[in-house]
């Protein structure tokens, strides 16, 4: 069978700005320095070189992946980590030429010769590719790794001439495992939901049984939630300008002050009241929908914390349209969180196994797409759908991204990653009331030949549209505002 995909590896409490530049590379960093104490002993090091290549090489400046690599190498915990404290974290290893290794064992360590950004240079699996060049005595050991978007990480392994890619996840949530309910497309889900009677997201939190107790699912589901929520109510109370070099403006602050009207508020569950207080007319609802999102994007672009969902880069269109859910549905019932995440999460396996959550594989369909249709199927779901106007809904959402470019301007995720995900959140409540008012038997188009279509288009798709920077919006902007 395939792998099982935990809810909780979709949901990943990371940092800013990007799921596969940042997040994946911190990871592989980290699990790297951990293999090499469990093998050697960190005291052994002599030196490590990182090497970088493809997509990570072309944008990784503007990602932060040589400051996620560090952040790895030191053995910090993106889940736990002062996301205030990571620049005087990276000046100090910049201006020592130090780096303490997991936290224990000091290296020698000059930032711009050890970290090389290869722009030319391709590894064969994945576009996100990086190397840690390890010197042991007089050996060097090279441990290779891929960042294949959402933060999931593959390592290569090479036995008996033969190559091997192994997934690596932080917390061990997915895994080989026996579930009740496996399914590896939607017509296989939906045979389940047939077959027990139940919604998606029942289906999902069965097999979530499988590594977690069940009375754990949903506080930590909740605790998912509060992230996304804290993230949200940051990003609406913090301004000025975004890091990087493009002067782009915070624009969720005044948005959020205009909307309120001077509302007097104290922590985030007031603002929420608040919220609900300044009416359900469709101009203003569409207005915090998009305050919402660009609210956590805005964070996520200031290397905040976040969650994936399924990735940083398109991190804000599933809490905003959960949050426009539980303000301004007519089904306001907060205990249907978790069983919203877990549909989502549903569909974004789907699209991870049956495609790519990877922008530098499928291009932005890949990250805005797959959360609209997350969102979309999820929202469809509280709502009152069936499973099938459910999985319809999520159809709608990716049909109307096929083909959308990852083009980030300055290789920062910015312009347009933050916008997008306005567009991706608007598109998919639309898409949830186009499935709710139809008959999805009547429907031509499935969910399975959607996803086969994002594929394919991923596959012929010019690599110049895919998280390089080297086409779309990204040429039409001065380059010399932001280094990629």
């Amino acid at each position: 069978m395939e792998k099982f995909i935990s809810v909780f590896d979709m949901f990943k409490i990371s940092v800013g700005p990007s799921s596969s530049h940042t997040l994946g590379p911190w990871l592989a960093a980290k699990k790297c320095v951990q293999k090499i104490e469990l093998l050697f002993g960190l005291e052994k090091v002599k030196s490590i070189q990182v090497l970088l290549y493809g997509s990570l090489a072309k944008t990784g400046k503007g990602h932060g992946t040589g400051m996620a690599i560090l952040m790895g190498l030191m053995g910090e915990d993106p889940i736990t980590s002062d996301t205030d404290a990571i620049a005087s974290k990276i000046e100090k290893i910049t201006t020592d030429k130090i780096i303490l290794l997991n936290n224990k064992t000091s290296l020698p360590f000059h930032v711009e010769k050890e970290v090389q950004f290869l722009k030319d240079q391709l590894l064969p699996h994945h576009p996100n590719g990086m190397q840690f060049m390890v010197t042991i005595g007089a050996q060097i050991y090279t441990y290779t790794y891929y960042s294949i978007g959402g933060g999931f990480i593959e390592e290569q392994i090479e036995t008996n001439n033969q190559v091997a890619y192994i997934s690596l996840t932080e917390n061990n949530n997915s895994k080989e495992s026996e579930v009740p309910f496996d399914f590896n497309n939607s017509n296989e889900l939906l045979h389940w939901c047939i077959k027990t009677g139940l919604p998606i997201c029942e289906i999902v939190k069965e097999n979530e049984k499988t590594i977690k107790d069940e009375m754990q699912v949903a506080p930590s589901l909740e605790h998912i939630w509060e992230v996304m929520l804290a993230c949200m109510y940051k990003g609406c109370h913090t301004e000025g300008e975004l890091p990087g070099g493009l002067f782009v403006k915070r624009r969720a602050f005044a948005i959020n002050q205009k909307l309120l009207k001077g509302a007097v508020y104290t922590n985030v569950h007031e603002w929420m009241e608040a919220i609900k207080k300044t009416g359900n007319n469709f101009s203003s609802i569409l207005d915090w929908v998009s305050c919402f999102a660009l609210a956590v994007n805005e964070q996520n672009a200031s290397f905040g914390r976040v969650v994936t969902a399924p990735t940083n880069g398109a991190a804000g269109v599933v809490p905003a349209v959960l949050m426009y859910a539980l303000l301004f549905s007519e089904n306001k019932n907060a205990e249907k969180v978790s069983n919203f995440l877990l549909t989502a999460s549903a569909i974004g396996i789907l699209f991870k196994n049956g495609a790519t959550i990877s922008a530098a594989m499928g291009g932005c369909q890949a990250e805005i797409g797959v959360s609209s249709a997350m969102a979309a199927a999820a929202l469809t779901e509280y709502l009152g759908g069936n499973q099938k106007q459910t999985l319809m809904a999520a159809e709608i959402a990716m049909e109307h991204h096929l083909g959308l470019t990852c083009d980030p301007v300055g290789g920062l995720v910015q312009i347009p990653c933050i916008e997008r995900n306005t567009m991706g959140a608007i598109k998919a409540i639309t898409a949830a009331q186009l499935a709710l008012q139809s008959k999805p038997d009547l429907a031509l188009v499935s969910l399975d030949k959607v996803i086969k279509t994002m594929w394919n288009t991923a596959l012929d798709m010019s690599i110049k549209y895919k998280e390089t920077a080297e086409g779309g919006l990204a040429i039409q902007i001065p380059i010399g505002l932001a280094e990629c």
